[in-house]
């Protein structure tokens, strides 16, 4: 299995975007992309706090290291008559939330990318944050990098919820600042935790974000609803946001066993590993 090479299809995806972001004037920050590897796999693991999260990892990824970035998805989005065409062209990995035999094909189908030299990016919070503050960390980005041996790259981006958050007003904006971030790599070893290495990624990111919200160019304005309360905005409260959260993974759990590699465990109970989007407002 070679690794996927940027195809016509990807050449459009990418040149939409490039016509997307210029016009609106958007003022691009990226740094720390020799993190990436140029060749080979990782796992590019990001904050989901807006719906175009996966447009600005993918951007310097495709358009600098001229490299394909799939993305672990939401089954629905390749029945949308607006977004299904991008996703199929994207060729991004589908996640069936309902199914443990279909999460356990998707879980299976990252690592079989991975082992072949691809990126795969994953947003380990797996759903978006409304408080604009990591969510807990599933371990399937962990586990998938054990089992592929590749390494996972931490990702922090900030900006975008400006224009597309959940439950947000959305509007698009022009010469709007957006920050990402690649930190350097962490290594799974086949004997590590990955609950451990987990932790270690968490700690990883919230670092990256909370250095991309204080240097943000347009800085921490008190009370906007796009900065969190931890730093003095009008997000709604963490705290609530992480009740709502639990409540609806409560409700994701599926009735059959998952397979023991696709496990987490967070909070004493075991999960099944979830690398797609949110239910169906969260995409």
């Amino acid at each position: 299995m070679e690794p996927r090479q940027l195809t016509w299809r990807w050449r459009v995806l990418a040149a939409i975007v490039i016509v997307f972001v210029r016009v609106l004037r958007w003022r691009l920050d990226v740094r720390g992309l020799e993190h990436v590897p140029r060749r080979g796999g990782a796992v590019l693991a990001f904050n989901h706090h807006s719906y175009l999260d996966f447009l600005m990892v993918g951007w310097p990824v495709v358009r600098q290291l001229g490299r394909p970035l799939r993305f672990l998805a939401k089954r629905e989005i390749w029945a949308s008559r607006k977004v299904g065409w991008a996703v199929r062209w994207a060729e991004a990995v589908p996640v069936d939330r309902g199914s443990p035999a279909a999460r356990e094909r998707a879980f299976d189908a990252a690592v079989e990318a991975l082992q072949a030299g691809d990126l795969v990016g994953v947003a380990p919070e797996q759903t978006i944050s409304a408080s604009f503050e990591l969510l807990p960390l599933r371990t399937g980005a962990a586990r998938m990098a054990q089992l592929a041996g590749v390494p996972i790259v931490p990702v922090a981006g900030w900006g975008t919820q400006r224009v597309l958050a959940k439950g947000g007003h959305r509007q698009l904006r022009t010469r709007l600042p957006v920050t990402v971030r690649f930190g350097p790599p962490i290594r799974v070893g086949p004997e590590d935790d990955p609950t451990a290495a987990t932790e270690q990624l968490r700690e990883r990111m919230a670092a990256l974000l909370d250095q991309v919200q204080r240097g943000y160019p347009d800085g921490i304005p008190a009370g906007a609803p796009w900065v969190p309360q931890r730093l003095g905005g009008g997000a709604p409260a963490h705290a609530q946001v992480l009740r709502e959260h639990r409540e609806r993974e409560r409700g994701w759990q599926p009735s059959a066993a998952p397979h023991p590699e696709h496990r987490d465990v967070q909070d004493g109970r075991s999960t099944e590993f979830e690398g797609g989007r949110d239910d169906a407002d969260q995409r």
